[in-house]
């Protein structure tokens, strides 16, 4: 019965909504609370990590969208979407101006608009149901957004926010998109508790509620992976860039002769004692964008940097060809027979290192011609031998896509290395980001990481994902670490896994759909419903999630 004559936000009595409320501002506390549920699941992810946010976050977004009608839950999904991605990325225009920036949020916010949608249609279920619908729903959002268009742009995944959560220890049972969906099911569960508990079955609410946080708590019971193999000292060389910025490597060969003077360095502390011998090096994407197999300056400075240390190096750099493209790419560079084996980035960035479409493109920005040349897609995995070590090698924003972290992994991988190239982004919180994702990837794979950056944050990450040791921004030093190696034949069970999770949680995702597509059809045309979406001949329908329900101009409830 909708029998109060007021109703606060929050608290049971929120469910029993005045007859008489003004459509608009139902619509307007709805999108309130869209808005203040992107802002908490941007407050998840660094620099700030206050990863229970991300739960209510999720929360809220459904308790807002249950009851709307389908043009309501796309629009109030692509509200909650600006609201989470606009602050997340601010990072991305922060030299080429906004642009860039809002063309990217606008399609990250159009994949939760769909999520809105489907939500909207399963917000007819019981509660129960309802919940899990919502959490799998999440996860086929977060899938396709991960993959489309033009291979996807998977940041602001939850699972990305939680290295430091408990339900991180989920990471090695089902990769990132099972802690994501976890993460999903607390905050949906504790959503469905609230809404049993408005409906007067308070014992059944505050189980849900009891049990979506303990979804979010118990994981830690599940012990991480640990290498158990031997130990390697590996050094990390962060040289640093004259300026920050896109034009940082205006200063190619000063970026260059920088990552040298500081191996030169390191070598010298090595023959005075002050620090173990290595037994390889890694230097950090664009550590050389001067091609060493063409310019004789550069294979000369880097050659001679590597026998002086007298180890093998891994060394990032830009390299020509094929034919019109470039290569991003990490070489191994051995001190007595120069440059061998390597590895070309597989998944360069869209807009950033090649630009689709560039014609169309041009007619949105001049700044797409920064890229003035295209970088070529890898074909190979980035597994690399490197003084008796598999080294699995991704190069910056590779380490955010699961099967190409999977792929090193499944190549024999005893050791995780990221080649990452920061200094277009400043000090924003894109570095620290990126940072969590090499600490989930640890955890996820059981292997440490070592994440080599040219301008920080350069970083060893071991498997249980605790940074053990880790650069400030702008900063030249070199990091000294004695890293435990995996069984190359090893695998956690994410790895082996591959893509099942998402199958599974997708194909549950789309059972939900389905049963909300039945009850809408059911209560079409024969009165009222009640909370639970099953009809109620005779009587007012009661809302349906945390806000009120939205009305048509003649004051009937509207149907989706």
């Amino acid at each position: 019965m909708l029998d109060s004559p007021s109703a606060p936000v929050l608290g049971p009595a929120a469910l029993r909504w005045p007859a008489d409320e003004p459509r608009r501002s139902e619509l307007a506390l709805r999108a309130a609370a869209c808005v203040v549920s992107g802002l908490l699941l941007m407050l998840a992810f660094p620099p700030w990590s206050v990863w229970p946010a991300a739960i209510a976050g999720v929360g809220l977004f459904a308790l807002a969208l249950r009851g709307t009608t389908l043009k309501q839950g796309t629009w109030l999904g692509a509200l909650q979407g600006a609201a989470f991605f606009g602050p997340l990325l601010h990072w991305t225009g922060i030299y080429v101006g906004p642009v860039p920036w809002l063309a990217l949020v606008v399609l990250e916010a159009l994949f939760v608009a769909l999520l809105g949608t489907a939500y909207s249609v399963v917000g007819r279920l019981h509660p129960v149901p309802w919940a899990l619908a919502v959490a799998c729903l999440w996860s086929l959002q977060e899938s396709a957004r991960g993959r489309l268009p033009y291979g996807g742009f998977p940041w602001g995944r939850l699972g990305f926010a939680m290295a430091d959560a408990p339900v991180a220890h989920l990471a090695r049972l089902g990769g990132v998109p099972l802690v994501g969906f976890a993460v999903a099911l607390a905050g949906s569960s504790v959503a469905a508790g609230a809404l049993l508990a408005a409906r007067h079955r308070r014992a059944a609410g505050a189980l849900l509620v009891l049990a979506g946080l303990l979804v979010a708590v118990v994981p830690r019971a599940v012990p991480f992976a640990e290498p158990a193999g031997r130990h390697v000292r590996v050094a990390l060389v962060q040289g640093n860039v004259p300026r920050a910025g896109l034009d940082f490597n205006a200063q190619r060969e000063a970026v260059l002769r920088n990552h040298v003077a500081r191996t030169h360095e390191f070598a010298a502390s090595v023959r005075r004692g002050e620090v173990p011998q290595p037994d390889l090096v890694i230097w950090p994407e664009n550590s050389s964008d001067i091609d060493p197999l063409v310019n004789a300056d550069a294979h000369a400075l880097i050659d001679d940097a590597v026998r002086d240390i007298g180890v093998p190096v891994l060394v990032g750099a830009v390299l020509e060809g094929p034919g019109r493209y470039v290569s991003n790419a990490g070489i191994v560079w051995d001190p007595q027979t120069g440059p061998g084996a390597r590895y070309v980035k597989r998944h360069p960035v869209p807009f950033a290192e090649y630009i689709p479409m560039r014609d169309v493109a041009r007619r949105f920005s001049s700044a797409v011609d920064r890229v003035a040349r295209d970088f070529v897609h890898g074909s190979t995995v980035g597994a690399l031998d490197v003084a008796g070590v598999r080294l699995g090698d991704v190069i910056c924003f590779e380490v955010g896509y699961d099967g190409l972290v999977r792929d090193v992994v499944d190549h024999g991988a005893q050791v995780v290395v990221v080649q990452t190239n920061n200094a277009t982004f400043g000090r924003t919180p894109q570095t620290e980001q990126q940072l969590q994702m090499s600490r989930l990837r640890a955890q996820e794979t059981g292997r440490e990481v070592l994440v080599a950056a040219t301008s920080g944050v350069s970083a060893v990450v071991a498997a249980d994902g605790t940074v053990e040791q880790r650069t400030a921004l702008f900063t030249p030093r070199v990091l000294s670490a004695d890293v435990t190696l995996a069984d190359g034949a090893s695998r956690t069970l994410a790895v082996r896994l591959r893509t099942a999770p998402e199958w599974v949680l997708g194909l549950l995702a789309l059972v939900g759909l389905g049963a909300g597509l039945r009850t809408v059809r059911r209560g079409r045309g024969s009165g009222p419903r009640d909370g639970w979406g099953r009809i109620s001949p005779g009587r007012r329908s009661a809302p349906t999630g945390l806000l009120p329900p939205m009305r048509r101009a003649d004051g009937r409830t509207a149907q989706t």
